[in-house]
């Protein structure tokens, strides 16, 4: 069976490999858009059917657009932020009014994000050296939706009340899995190193802890996802930049101020 899977990714690498891969962006960003929009004229009672597939697809789209040179770790960290823009636009779409006024503009943010994710995909891919701009950049990018991302999937856990212990549960796995795709991206390894691993399994338990503490707090539903979402970036860009070796004082300064910041909007929105 390996072998024969071995044989057959071979084959398909060759036949997309003579497509130029802005081409097969734009195709797998136009194929996912046209999915996601297929998938609003249904009720949100239809996930079960509609999620799996989306995920799927993103997955394969996004072999497409890469085929070559996927080693080892990459066949989980390549993929892990288009899937994870794919299924949090799909799930946060259902918070909005089904209007074509608000189902256009968000079929087009969705691809123009998915078509973003799929580059940055493929500058960790194809090794680009850590101090060229567009290493840097891909990275920043890929930060940055982590951040909306993060901050869409909070947004709807909190949306649905649940029980403050799965709240809690669901932003710490999020925080792992989203931690451990930016952690990998710093040095791009072939294995999963246990610095990455140890890193990413602190900042689940402090976003367990955050949720946690939320839980309890009178806050509007963006309250929560905001104080979350800050919660991440400012300690998830703490951590990348001690293992980066570029935690300095300025630094360090910069992700306080952002989170001193947000507690502050936090507290003010307190309803006791």
């Amino acid at each position: 069976m390996k072998k024969f899977l071995k044989e057959l990714s071979k084959r398909f690498q060759k036949k997309v490999v003579r497509i130029d891969k802005r081409v097969r962006f734009v195709i797998s960003a136009l194929l996912l858009g046209s999915f996601m929009l297929f998938s609003t004229f249904f009720y949100f009672d239809k996930w079960y059917i509609f999620l799996p597939l989306l995920i799927i697809l993103t997955y394969l789209v996004t072999y497409f657009s890469l085929a070559e040179g996927i080693e080892k770790l990459g066949w989980f960290g390549l993929f892990v932020m288009p899937i994870a823009v794919s299924v949090s636009f799909y799930l946060v779409y259902f918070l909005f009014p089904g209007r074509w006024l608000t189902r256009i503009p968000f079929i087009i943010f969705y691809e123009i994000s998915i078509y973003a994710m799929i580059v940055c995909s493929n500058i960790f891919n194809v090794g680009v050296e850590k101090n060229l701009g567009l290493y840097r950049a891909a990275f920043s990018i890929n930060f940055l939706y982590q951040a909306i991302v993060s901050f869409l999937i909070f947004n709807l856990i909190f949306a649905l009340k649940a029980n403050f212990i799965i709240n809690s549960v669901i932003s710490g796995v999020i925080g792992m899995i989203l931690g451990l795709n930016l952690f990998w991206t710093i040095r791009l390894k072939r294995h999963l190193e246990n610095e990455v691993k140890d890193y990413s399994l602190f900042l689940g338990l402090i976003m367990f802890e955050l949720a946690l503490l939320a839980s309890f707090l009178p806050l509007a539903t963006p309250v929560y996802a905001l104080f979350l979402t800050g919660g991440y970036y400012s300690i998830a860009g703490l951590i990348y930049n001690h293992m980066d070796e570029k935690l300095f004082k300025e630094t360090i300064r910069e992700y306080v101020i952002v989170f001193s910041f947000v507690l502050l909007i936090t507290y003010l929105s307190l309803t006791w």
